[in-house]
């Protein structure tokens, strides 16, 4: 199951992300906002990451304005590897190298066409499992 959730910024998108996570038969859980008055978006990026961490959730989706502030605040999460990408290649990547569990978007930055190539190839990439990768994510977690 994926745990999505969005501020204000974000809640367009990630509507559209919920219609296309449906379409393909992707089990999907949203934990806010869930309307477009202003919101803290820390408060969205904690409340997937903290699902995520726990394993309610195998991976989580997050979008505000940039991306940038929602992603930040998932990654205080312990264990969250939170990455933001606008581009399909760095979704592909983030699975393949560091196993990233929480994919974060920018609603202003990207379109919703875009957004949706990259939700595909962040959740359908699996992790490499490779000895030098998984070296580097324990690096990660100090």
């Amino acid at each position: 199951m994926i745990a999505i959730g969005s501020d204000h910024a974000g809640i367009s998108l990630k509507q559209e992300i919920m219609k296309f996570l449906k379409k393909i038969d992707v089990e999907y859980k949203d934990f806010g906002t869930y309307n477009d008055e202003s919101v803290d978006y820390p408060i969205y990026g904690k409340k997937v990451a903290d699902v995520v961490q726990k394993g309610e959730c195998e991976k989580g989706i997050i979008i505000c304005g940039t991306g940038i502030g929602i992603s930040i605040a998932a990654n205080k999460v312990k264990g969250i590897r939170a990455a933001l990408c606008h581009d399909v290649f760095s979704a592909k990547m983030t699975r393949l190298h560091n196993d990233a569990n929480v994919l974060a978007l920018g609603s202003r930055v990207i379109g919703s066409g875009l957004a949706l190539e990259i939700v595909n190839a962040f959740i359908c990439t699996e992790f490499s499992d490779e000895e030098r990768h998984l070296n580097r994510i324990k690096m990660l977690e100090g």
